[in-house]
């Protein structure tokens, strides 16, 4: 008699080779899941990075729904994100639309899909509404589903502009001093998500905001003092500068200091002890700052 042996049902992970998507696929395989990386080129440095730690890249393009139905076929689960940076607003409607459709026409089980932090109040900051649009567009589907609302993405003090002021003595914020963000790593985002799609009986229907804890501009700035071993002082920048650069991120740091982001932070651990919620002054630590 001939054995069948099961195949285990990936993962199909989007963004994999950027910063949500793969600490997601990393934080998956740690757990011992099969991941399907979904990523326009399975050749790139970062996706051959994930292959070697047992990821599988496979070729997707949000503007190719054949190639989408291709990679998602056999995938058990979705994690799913979108993002207008690099695009535009209705593409990202459009192209986070098209990976659901693929979804739902392929089977998959359950799909998990990072929005931000209150984007489905209707807060007037444009890349928020469209996360909002996705989010709606999701729960009209047939697929079970959960949505997660990551706060102030930590690893974004990181960047390229950043640096460039950092190693100045200055971080730039456009917050007023002492007023407090809801603020999470990456890292912290990818290890909740395996955990939502390790446990999806759980968790669908729900939408969960993440955030790590509540911090500072000047704690933001003490933290990376401390890690990166020179002095670096928070400074605010006006609003009107933001918005000389971007209209939605003057919005979005607008919306941050009224009415601020609502997160209940402590019920949020309380609920998830098995979850390493990343401080500021950690994830600072873990990074090296070439400053």
């Amino acid at each position: 008699m001939t054995q069948i042996i099961e195949l285990p049902v990936p993962v199909a992970v989007t963004g994999a080779t950027g910063a949500q998507g793969g600490a997601t696929a990393r934080a998956l395989l740690r757990a011992g899941r099969t991941v399907r990386a979904l990523t326009r080129d399975p050749r790139s440095p970062a996706a051959r990075r994930l292959g070697s730690l047992g990821a599988e890249p496979v070729f997707a393009d949000f503007d190719d729904p054949a190639s989408l139905t291709a990679a998602l076929d056999g995938a058990g689960a979705l994690f799913a994100m979108s993002t207008p940076f690099g695009t535009d607003l209705d593409t990202e409607v459009r192209q986070g639309t098209a990976l659901l459709d693929a979804a739902a026409a392929t089977g998959v089980r359950h799909v998990v899909l990072t929005s931000a932090t209150n984007a489905d109040r209707s807060t007037g900051i444009p890349h928020f509404d469209t996360k909002q649009r996705i989010e709606q567009h999701l729960a009209g589907l047939d697929l079970p589903w959960t949505v997660l609302g990551p706060a102030a993405f930590l690893d974004n003090y990181a960047n390229d502009w950043t640096l460039r002021s950092l190693r100045e003595g200055v971080f730039h914020l456009p917050m007023p001093p002492g007023v407090p963000l809801p603020v999470i790593s990456t890292e912290t985002i990818g290890a909740f998500a395996a955990h939502v799609l390790a446990h999806p009986d759980a968790y669908t229907g729900r939408r969960v905001d993440l955030a790590s804890q509540w911090c500072t501009g000047e704690q933001i700035a003490a933290a990376i003092t401390a890690a990166a071993g020179r002095p670096i002082r928070c400074e605010e920048v006006p609003l009107a500068v933001v918005e000389t650069h971007s209209h939605d991120l003057a919005a979005m740091f607008r919306y941050f200091q009224d009415p601020g982001l609502d997160v209940d932070i402590d019920a949020l651990h309380a609920a998830h002890p098995q979850i390493h919620w990343q401080t500021v002054e950690k994830w600072a630590a873990g990074r090296r700052w070439d400053l």
